[in-house]
């Protein structure tokens, strides 16, 4: 086995975890401020994210095993820890700093990083792209929540 085949899914699993744990240390105020009648429950959104940092590992998983070590694969390596980074930074402005407004700026930026994954893996992988591209889909919709929500407080 691969060194990558455990690295590549422990990053994965550490990043989800502390989103995860920085979501859960602000549900508190998450239940008392207004949302929009369409967020959907919260079972539903870790689901998705479940899906979605498994579809994202095994993307990784692709690049880092199929795709050759060159300049673009640097790029992709450095966009996609620049991903978690931004991923557990809008749980942290959200969910504990309750910076709505930041958090849609992050939010934004975490939506260009996977399309800029997607774009730069696609000639080398499209299987690996395309496996990115739920996650854009969740992420420009989570970015419309965190706008509205915004908005109603």
């Amino acid at each position: 086995m691969k060194l990558n085949h455990i690295i590549i899914p422990l990053i994965t699993f550490l990043t989800a975890l502390s989103g995860s744990l920085l979501t859960s240390g602000g549900m508190d105020w998450y239940k008392t401020i207004a949302k929009p009648s369409w967020t959907p429950a919260g079972s539903v959104i870790g689901t998705v994210w479940t899906v979605l940092f498994i579809l994202a590992a095994i993307s990784a998983l692709i690049v880092w095993n199929r795709l050759p070590h060159d300049n673009r694969f640097k790029w992709i390596i450095a966009i996609f820890i620049l991903n978690a980074i931004l991923n557990v930074g809008w749980s942290w402005l959200f969910f504990n700093q309750h910076q709505l407004g930041a958090a849609i700026f992050e939010a934004n930026l975490l939506a260009a990083s996977v399309v800029a994954l997607v774009i730069l893996i696609w000639p080398g992988s499209r299987l690996a792209a395309s496996l990115l591209i739920p996650y854009a889909a969740w992420v420009a919709f989570a970015t419309f929540l965190t706008y509205k929500v915004w908005s109603l407080n």
